[in-house]
């Protein structure tokens, strides 16, 4: 007869409080484990902007040993610098290549690196690198896409990059990127039980996409390992289950400098963006003895993450949990001693403000709902646009690449993605969602606002490369936001050698660049014109006559500039415009100089 029913389902039934997988390691092994020459390795981002515990315990692994990776990432900043310096990369592919505190700014270890010829670099945009790694994650040879074509980038990878005519809309030309398949995905997450469960919070970067696609699996490092039964209980925060996870390393502040945003793990504290140590690490770059000094401080002269942390220190720990708080910018006093209080205006604060006004009419012309800014000026502007927009009840949602959408800026801190803004938004999600939706979706009813390097009379941008030994920042989202966005309006610096006939390079085609806004006037395309026009000029007591005025603008462009028969010149800023403006960025590291 069968008996002992409760017993069956009492053994049979339970559920244990961990797994009986076990994939738990020190980094050091892990790395030694699983990381071999000639790999291609994905350096995921999924929340923080770096996995930075894991990069430099590779960079002391591999220094010097010539181990040609090829690395996926979808930005290089100082950690990744780090593995260049030490010979550890024969080839980066990457969206943008840049330092992003207290500005946005070239790093000259990439450029030294590619002109003697010991790094090859190729050029995406953010929602393409992610486009790659998705369709490897799926399984299919390709993915197409609106952003590239018309590019520089188009050209340049030519055996990942195809252009066809779309067959279901005719004429519409589309782009296809060829998937690519990392051998190792290296990833900080939030927590994960010892199987590799992996969580991580929102805005989500380029999501899990590359942990997908990864032949040999994911190495993750997270912020503490915790029960399998905690990992039920977050179910909806899970996005790597354990069964792609190689090993799993608890490695706590391991994306220092980069933070960990926290609003829904209640059990643990994150902590803030260290803005000063990457802007020392960036400062160190620009001299090739004092980056080698920086590298031996940091990173080879400490045996490991633990011997890291010392160095770092609790004071400093303790300070950026503490400035993670949503709060924090309320006590920043220093910040408000530090705004600029003359009347006076400079003539980027005027472009600024000039670009908020035209963003504000556009707009409202044309019922967008929705505005993804470049980071810097661009970004201010949109900014100012959202406030005036906002107190008319005008319903503009502010967006960031990286998956902010429908927040509202807080005070003294300019930089786009700063951690402040994160509380208020209305929703988080991650690149694909932002760029390839919300942005570039058939529904989209989106505006874009991007800054230039270069530019020329028909609105195509370039901020990658001027000439053959000058290297930029790259595309980051731009492309993708000129391709798609249903418009674009650009605000750059003026002169001669900016604004020129035709750009070196075209990071974003201008076909959808209606508005350009200088440090010197207004410039658009009228009616069916697919060439600027010099609409407006700002005051200025150096010309005692406009036609004084309009002869320097013309002098400063590199081509024939058309000028409206109704130019006007466009009023100063206001009070509580100048105000709003410096309340952003008090130390003004975007706003340049003091008037």
């Amino acid at each position: 007869m069968l008996e002992g029913f409760e017993t069956t389902i009492r053994d049979r039934f339970r559920i244990e409080e961990y797994s009986k997988v076990n994939k738990v390691c020190d980094l050091r092994e892990a790395i030694q484990k699983n990381v071999m020459p000639g790999m291609t390795l994905h350096l995921g981002m999924a929340g923080p902007r770096w996995s930075t515990a894991a990069i430099y315990e590779l960079a002391r692994q591999f220094w010097g040993t010539k181990p040609e990776f090829i690395v996926e990432s979808l930005s290089a900043n100082h950690p990744v610098c780090v593995l260049v310096r030490g010979g550890l990369i024969k080839k980066l592919n990457c969206a943008y290549f840049a330092d992003p505190y207290y500005t946005l700014s070239p790093n000259t270890i990439f450029a030294s690196a590619v002109l003697d010829g010991s790094l090859e670099i190729e050029h995406w945009s953010l929602y393409t690198h992610t486009l790659r790694l998705r369709a490897a994650a799926l399984g299919v040879g390709f993915l197409p896409t609106r952003s590239l074509v018309g590019s520089s980038m188009a050209e340049g990878n030519k055996g990942s990059f195809l252009v066809m005519v779309d067959p279901f809309q005719s004429g519409q030309k589309l782009g296809l990127v060829k998937a690519v398949y990392p051998d190792l995905s290296i990833y900080h997450g939030w927590i994960a039980d010892r199987e590799g469960n992996t969580i991580f919070h929102p805005p989500i970067g380029e999501g899990l996409d590359g942990a997908y696609a990864s032949r040999g699996g994911v190495l993750i490092t997270v912020e503490k390992i915790v029960s399998t039964d905690y990992i039920r209980t977050h179910a909806s925060l899970v996005q790597l289950p354990g069964h792609m996870v190689r090993n799993v390393c608890e490695v706590p502040f391991g994306a220092h400098p980069s933070g960990m945003y926290n609003r829904e793990l209640t059990d643990f504290e994150g902590y803030a963006e260290d803005y000063e140590f990457v802007d020392r690490a960036r400062q160190a770059t620009r001299d090739i003895a004092k980056w080698d000094a920086w590298i031996d401080e940091w990173v080879l002269g400490c045996r490991d993450h633990q011997e890291y942390l010392r160095k770092l220190g609790t004071e400093r720990i303790l300070y950026l949990k503490g400035k993670a708080r949503s709060d924090c910018w309320l006590y920043d006093t220093q910040a408000l001693d530090a705004i600029q209080k003359t009347e006076m205006y400079s003539a980027v604060e005027m472009a600024i403000i000039t670009s908020a006004r035209k963003l504000n009419e556009i707009i409202q012309k044309k019922g967008y709902q929705t505005v993804l800014c470049g980071a810097g000026i661009p970004n201010l502007g949109a900014w100012l646009a959202w406030f005036e927009l906002n107190k008319t009840g005008y319903p503009l949602q502010l967006m960031a690449e990286v998956g902010l959408y429908g927040y509202s800026p807080r005070p003294f801190e300019p930089y786009i993605f700063n951690h402040r803004n994160f509380p208020t938004c209305k929703l988080l999600t991650g690149v694909q969602t932002m760029l390839g939706v919300f942005t570039g979706g058939g529904t989209n009813k989106c505006i874009g606002a991007l800054g230039a390097a270069e530019v020329d009379k028909h609105g195509n941008v370039n901020t990658t490369r001027i000439g053959s030994d000058r290297y930029l920042v790259g595309s980051g989202g731009a492309n993708d936001v000129a391709s798609a966005a249903q418009e674009v309006i650009v605000t750059a610096i003026h002169d001669r050698t900016r604004f020129v006939d035709r750009v070196s390079y075209i990071t974003s085609p201008g076909w959808k660049v209606k508005t350009l806004i200088s440090t010197l006037g207004v410039f658009e395309k009228l009616a069916d014109d697919q060439e600027f026009t010099l609409t407006g000029y700002y005051p200025s007591p150096k010309f005692s006559t406009p036609d004084e005025h309009i002869r320097y603008i013309k002098e400063n462009c590199s081509w024939d500039l058309k000028v409206c028969d109704h130019l006007h010149e466009i009023a100063p800023p206001t009070d509580a415009e100048l105000k709003l403006l410096r309340i952003f960025d008090p130390y003004r590291y975007f706003l340049g100089k003091q008037a």
